[in-house]
């Protein structure tokens, strides 16, 4: 932690001398939380409020947005203070914002996160919370020193204070002992009661600025559910690759050593027929080559480890029998397994535009941003494309949901179709990508 806590500081800082600078510390913590709770959190409450009232008129499309991201950028601070001054962990629930679509899109998805509602309810709730418990620790302290220093000396404090509360003359036969000890008890509880306010005030935070139990239960069955297709779609796979080995290559092969087999037998008597049938099994052992490597093409192409995602579907276009337009823009290459899914999606997209898009020209475009991969494959075909009618779409989805990537499809009857993935991922540095 990158800052000691009350106990860190009595070990480590000398004893009293470490408890009085904690005590100190945490003052003037809870002053910074008490005037940013007044000072930052209603205005940021009555602008983002008013700016959301604004969108039907227009400028609030505009401001909103910017009001919001500086409400969580409020909030993201108090969940830094909170880690780092009371080891209370609040983590950041934001859905990824949108890398495409424009600012109708984007304020969608800013109104559309629950954890942009929180924030503006904490926003509310932390104006009255956090002025009482920001101020209280220093409150303590002060009243304990004025007490114990000034009180007993300077007789009534009518501006703040010992005066209005506990006036001197109340206090009968004990005099001015009585404000000292009681000022001198303030002061002790102020030292090792200020971190724990503290600490309850990152409690509440936590409470209103953490993932919620909706949100985290909603996750867990998507993460579940995509778990079991991810599954499933491993063991179609398995069976598809074994299915073929055995259907294919296994056959060829079987066939070329009975071949061979024979062909040894008419050695000693028909030494022509031996030829043609050992022509015959090499001709039957190129094509089981073949077919192995198209088999293994298929499971991970030679050309994506070679040549990176921008290389493959460069290669993969021209494979297509029609114009494809292509504008890649990757600085760095993805994680192996994500490099695959987007290629073999996109490979998928193209398979589907040639045999039921009817489409004379097919466009893709591919760019990182956002921590995102965003892969965008489109045709000028009849439309009326639907994943939910197959065409290879759902399969897709179910490739992609594994990574947490997401697809949207826009297909209107007469087209055109447009299919934007979007990928989580992050690239490495070109210099050090594999080769």
């Amino acid at each position: 932690m990158a800052v000691r806590t009350l106990e860190a500081a009595m070990v480590d800082g000398g004893g009293g001398g470490g408890v009085v600078r904690a005590g100190l510390l945490t003052c003037v913590r809870g002053l910074v939380q008490a005037v940013l709770s007044q000072a930052a959190c209603i205005p940021l409450f009555v602008v983002t409020v008013l700016s959301i009232a604004f969108i039907p008129l227009g400028v609030g499309v505009v401001l909103a947005p910017v009001a919001i991201g500086a409400m969580r950028g409020l909030a993201n601070a108090q969940r830094v203070w909170a880690a780092e001054w009371s080891g209370v962990p609040i983590p950041v629930p934001y859905r990824p914002a949108p890398v495409r679509g424009g600012p109708f899109r984007r304020l969608w998805g800013l109104l559309g996160d629950p954890a942009t509602w929180r924030d503006l309810l904490w926003t509310l709730l932390n104006a009255p919370v956090g002025l009482l418990l920001g101020l209280l620790p220093a409150c303590l302290l002060a009243y304990g020193l004025e007490g114990v220093l000034v009180a007993p000396w300077l007789g009534q404090i009518t501006f703040y204070g010992w005066g209005p509360f506990w006036p001197l003359d109340a206090w009968g036969p004990i005099g001015i002992v009585g404000p000292m000890v009681l000022g001198a008890v303030l002061m002790v509880v102020a030292f090792p009661a200020g971190p724990r306010i503290l600490k309850g005030h990152a409690l509440f935070c936590q409470s209103l600025l953490s993932p919620a139990r909706t949100a985290l239960a909603e996750r867990v069955r998507e993460l579940t559910e995509t778990r079991s297709e991810t599954v499933d779609a491993s063991a179609a796979e398995l069976r598809r690759i074994e299915r073929d080995l055995h259907d294919g290559a296994q056959a060829r092969l079987v066939a070329l050593s009975m071949s061979i087999g024979l062909a040894e037998e008419l050695m000693k008597h028909d030494p022509e027929a031996a030829g043609k049938l050992l022509a015959e099994a090499r001709a039957d052992s190129g094509q089981a080559l073949t077919e192995l490597r198209d088999l293994v093409r298929g499971i991970h192409p030679p050309v994506l480890a070679e040549r990176g995602l921008d290389g493959a579907v460069r290669a993969l276009a021209l494979s297509v029998p029609l114009p494809v337009d292509v504008r890649i823009d990757l600085p760095g290459r993805p994680d192996a397994p994500v490099e695959s899914a987007a290629y073999f999606a996109v490979a998928e997209m193209l398979a589907n535009i040639v045999k039921h898009s009817g489409a004379g020209r097919a466009w893709i475009q591919i760019e990182h941003g956002g921590g995102r991969l965003v892969l965008i494959v489109g045709d000028d075909g009849t439309g009326g494309a639907d994943p939910a009618a197959g065409s290879g779409m759902r399969g897709i989805e179910r490739r992609l949901a594994a990574f947490d990537g997401t697809m949207a499809v826009t297909s209107p009857p007469g087209g055109p179709t447009v299919v934007t993935m979007e990928l989580p991922c992050a690239l490495s540095s070109p210099r050090t990508s594999p080769s």
